[in-house]
């Protein structure tokens, strides 16, 4: 009766091995993103002197390659060792930490929908705190130039928002030949050209208005962020709702696996 009853108990391997494999990719992965996060620090010489980390005044994209590396890392180490090695403490702590990022996506989208004004203006503040470093950092000066082409924009709200850089600003005191201007980003592209012309915002913001629209694009990042989002909302809500019942998915299975480790061992205490 007793080996009868051991029998009703066992650990699916099909649910422990495809714990296992997922997360195991997800674990290479992390690990990828974080060792690339450190090579590019390491590029920089931020290594060999790491109170540069919090120098600089804007976002250094090495900071989402190291968090959500990290982050990763963590999630598919618990989840990988916790079900080759059948270990409950493990799966639990991966099915509470998937949790509480669960939550804190559920909560900011909420948040963000409710108080849709502060977002726009914490955005805002974002981006001129990053226009003012950036030649500071040459990554966030990609991220920002790759921003803006992509969105075919120039500034938070305008290209004026350019003033914010010691580079480019409008006063006299300014002697940098980059004065009155913006970054070739923002510039209309023509595309009879091979090559990018970085000099083509040069001086633009000293003509009339009427006439940068035909040089540079006048439109703000955050204006245009937002007709993004509305053009492509259904793609952006499927995202969402792909990764959250992904992440149920993920709790779902770990649970299930913890109560089936459990249902074992306690089998074989009574036994």
């Amino acid at each position: 009766m007793s080996g009868n009853h051991y029998k009703g108990h066992e650990v699916s391997c099909c649910i422990k091995y495809f714990i296992f494999g997922f997360n195991i990719l997800f674990w290479l992965l992390g690990m990828a993103l974080v060792g690339i996060g450190l090579w590019a620090w390491s590029e920089k010489g931020v290594l060999s002197n790491l109170s540069s980390i919090t120098d600089l005044g804007g976002l250094d994209p090495v900071w989402l390659f190291m968090v959500v590396g990290g982050v990763m890392f963590i999630l598919g180490f618990a989840g990988c060792i916790g079900a080759l090695r059948e270990n409950t403490f493990l799966l639990k702590f991966f099915s509470v930490f998937l949790g509480i990022i669960f939550f804190l996506e559920l909560t900011t989208g909420v948040l963000a929908f409710v108080f849709k004004d502060w977002i726009k203006d914490q955005l805002n503040l974002f981006i001129n705190n990053n226009i003012r470093a950036y030649r500071d950092d040459i990554d966030l000066q990609n991220l920002i130039d790759f921003t803006q082409e992509y969105w075919e924009c120039c500034g938070a709200f305008g290209a004026d928002d350019w003033n914010l850089n010691i580079y480019f600003n409008c006063t006299d005191a300014n002697p940098s030949r980059e004065k009155c201007g913006v970054p070739f980003s923002c510039c209309t592209k023509d595309p009879a050209e091979d090559v990018i012309n970085t000099q083509c915002g040069y001086d633009i913001r000293a003509k009339p208005d009427s006439e940068q629209k035909d040089y540079i694009n006048v439109k703000g990042c955050v204006p245009q962020f937002e007709k993004w989002l509305q053009d492509n909302l259904t793609l952006v809500a499927g995202i969402f709702i792909g990764v959250a019942l992904l992440q149920i998915f993920g709790i779902c299975l770990a649970q299930n696996l913890v109560s089936d480790i459990e249902a074992v061992r306690a089998s074989c205490f009574f036994t």
